[in-house]
C-alpha cells in the first residue's frame, strides 16, 4: 500500500537498496497526479499496481521533478500526460540518445559523465536493459505551473539547486505538503560531493515561502515542518561557519570554536560539502 500523508496525498516510500526514490500521488475530484515516474519500468509498474487497488480518480498526469535516471526511467511505463521543466525535457531527450548496456554505462563513468553509484544502482535495479525505452515529457513550463485536479490544486515551481539545475517542487496548498524531489541534496556529478552556500540559501528561501506541514524528499522519509526547518537552519548555519574556507581542518576547527561542540557525523559531512564547494569555486 501507499502511505497516506493527508486526505488526498499519498507516497510510495523510497527504497535505498536499488535507489528507488519516493513517488507521490495527489488525488483530485476529477483526476489524480503522480510525482515522478520511478527508476525503472518495474518501479513505475509497482506504483501503478498499488494505485489500481485504491478508490481514487483516474491517474492522468505525472510531474517529473528533475532529469536524473531514478526519477524518469518509468515515464514510458506509466503512460501518463507527463509534465516537467523545459530543461528536464532537454536532458531526457539527450538521455534517449545514449546506450544503457553495461559497457556504455561503464564508459560514461570513465569519462565522468556518469557516477559509479548510479552505475551500480542501475545495474542492480535493471540487470537486463535490452528493452529500456525512455520517453520525454509531453508538457513543459519555464517558471511555475498550476494544475487543477478538481477540488485540489498542485503548484509546480522550478527552484533549481546544485543537485540538478532543472529541479522543480510540487506544492499542494490545500494539504500543506511539498514534494521536493532531490533539490535539497548535494551536487554529486562534478567531483567531490558539494554545496554552494549562496545557491543553497536561495533555494531554501524559495522552499520556505510555502506554508507546509510535511516535506517529501526523494530518498528519505517525509519530514515534518519542524524537522525540515531544523535541517535548513543547521545547513545554512554550517554554511555560514565554513564561509569561504577551503581547508577541512580549519573549517572543522571553526565549527568547534563557534558551537563549542564537536560536529556529529552528519554535520561533518555538511562541513566537507561546503569546503568542497569552495574549492570548486576557486577552480572555476
Amino acid at each position: 500500500m501507499l502511505k497516506q500523508l493527508a486526505k488526498r496525498v499519498y507516497y510510495m516510500p523510497h527504497y535505498s537498496e536499488t535507489d528507488r526514490p519516493a513517488l507521490g500521488l495527489i488525488c483530485g475530484d476529477s483526476f489524480s497526479l503522480a510525482v515522478d515516474s520511478g527508476n525503472s519500468p518495474a518501479h513505475g509498474k509497482d506504483f501503478l499496481n498499488l494505485t489500481e487497488k485504491m478508490d481514487i480518480t483516474p491517474l492522468k498526469y505525472a510531474v517529473i521533478t528533475h532529469w536524473h535516471w531514478d526519477h524518469v526511467f518509468g515515464i514510458k511505463t506509466m503512460d501518463l500526460i507527463t509534465i516537467s521543466h523545459e530543461e528536464t525535457k532537454k536532458k531526457i531527450n539527450y538521455m534517449k540518445t545514449l546506450k544503457w548496456d553495461d559497457a556504455s554505462i561503464d564508459e560514461r563513468v570513465e569519462t565522468g559523465e556518469e557516477i559509479e553509484f548510479c552505475s551500480e544502482m542501475i545495474k542492480r535495479e535493471m540487470p537486463v536493459r535490452d528493452k529500456l525505452e525512455l520517453k520525454a515529457p509531453d508538457i513543459t513550463f519555464n517558471k511555475k505551473l498550476e494544475i487543477d485536479l478538481g477540488g485540489i490544486t498542485c503548484v509546480v515551481e522550478h527552484v533549481g539547486g546544485v543537485h540538478a539545475h532543472d529541479s522543480s517542487i510540487v506544492y499542494i496548498p490545500d494539504e500543506k505538503i511539498v514534494f521536493l524531489g532531490d533539490c535539497i541534496y548535494q551536487d554529486f556529478y562534478s567531483g567531490e560531493w558539494s554545496y554552494d552556500k549562496e545557491e543553497l540559501n536561495i533555494l531554501i528561501e524559495k522552499i520556505k515561502k510555502y506554508e507546509a506541514d510535511w516535506y517529501v524528499t526523494g530518498h528519505q522519509d517525509p519530514k515534518t515542518h519542524d524537522e525540515m526547518w531544523s535541517l535548513f537552519d543547521d545547513l545554512t548555519g554550517i554554511g555560514e561557519i565554513v564561509g569561504n574556507e577551503v581547508s577541512l581542518d580549519k573549517a572543522v576547527a571553526r565549527f568547534k570554536e563557534m558551537r563549542k561542540i564537536l560536529p556529529n557525523e552528519e554535520q561533518l559531512e555538511y562541513i566537507e560539502n561546503f569546503v568542497n564547494g569552495n574549492q570548486k569555486s576557486l577552480k572555476n
